[in-house]
């Protein structure tokens, strides 16, 4: 099986949340969806799974998160910082919030940070392919 993974994270409002990483690029997955979560697709290694907090309540008995807190953020490469711009315009067109820290641009990576309509947050940023080359690990 290949490597995955699935970010779960709980949702006030299912279909606001839906609606929102829809409009961010993500595609949302039937097959793993009800009434009470969402798998929303970004890659085929990595999906995000919207739950409710009810459903969220099945999976742990710790509280949830509060709104305006940060216990991780996650971070999504983009092919261009162009592309990196329009998922901030829209994050903060669809519910959710743009530029939540200052924007980084160190040349060959430019990064934005966004929040969703519950808080979590997510980095979008781009990185020049040729920076990263020279450094990758081998084997």
């Amino acid at each position: 099986m290949a490597k995955m993974i699935f970010v779960s994270l709980p949702v006030a409002d299912l279909r606001t949340s839906i609606a929102f990483y829809e409009a961010l690029g993500f595609r949302q997955n039937p097959k793993f969806s009800d009434d009470s979560s969402a798998c929303m697709v970004w890659s085929d290694a990595i999906h995000t799974m919207l739950l409710t907090h009810d459903k969220w309540r099945t999976f742990t008995e710790r509280p949830l998160p509060a709104p305006g807190t940060a216990g991780v953020m996650l971070s999504l490469a983009l092919e261009s910082r162009d592309a990196v711009d329009a998922m901030n315009r829209n994050a903060a067109a669809n519910g959710g919030k743009a530029d939540v820290n200052p924007v980084q641009d160190l040349g060959f990576m430019y990064g934005r940070d966004l929040a969703d309509p519950d808080d979590h947050l997510w980095g979008a940023f781009w990185m020049d392919p040729n920076a990263t080359s020279a450094s990758e690990p081998q084997g």
